[in-house]
């Protein structure tokens, strides 16, 4: 049996300034769809990525800025760092751990991301 993650909602307060932050990160905007005055629903996803955010109103009872840690695999940390600063994104320094190399960042409501680099197993890192 599959499974596929394929969407993942995203608490805004702001869908539209939401909406820009994740466009000046990168991600692409699928849609975004207002379905009534109670509910608008827009879908990015990251360059690369089978798996899309969702952001939006009335569709979810999360509070904005609760989400923490997201975790997107990266190729390489020195190089989407340098992409994030090019594009005004305020980013963590990379930040190298036994399990990775790790950039963080926080959209406007606080949502928590963590891009990660990960080790190259085959050369010999810590495998726990």
């Amino acid at each position: 049996m599959d499974m596929k993650l394929e969407l993942v909602m995203v608490p805004v307060t702001d869908v539209d300034r939401a909406k820009e932050f994740y466009e000046k990160v990168g991600f692409v905007v699928d849609h975004d769809q207002v379905v009534s005055d109670d509910v608008r629903f827009a879908q990015l996803t990251p360059p690369g990525s089978a798996c899309s955010i969702a952001i939006g109103k009335g569709l979810t009872q999360m509070e904005p800025g609760s989400l923490d840690n997201m975790q997107v695999v990266i190729a390489d940390a020195d190089a989407t760092h340098a992409d994030l600063v090019a594009r005004g994104v305020e980013v963590s320094e990379v930040d190298e751990l036994a399990w990775g190399r790790f950039v963080f960042f926080a959209d406007p409501d606080g949502n928590g991301w963590a891009l990660q680099e990960l080790p190259d197993w085959s050369k010999g890192a810590a495998s726990s």
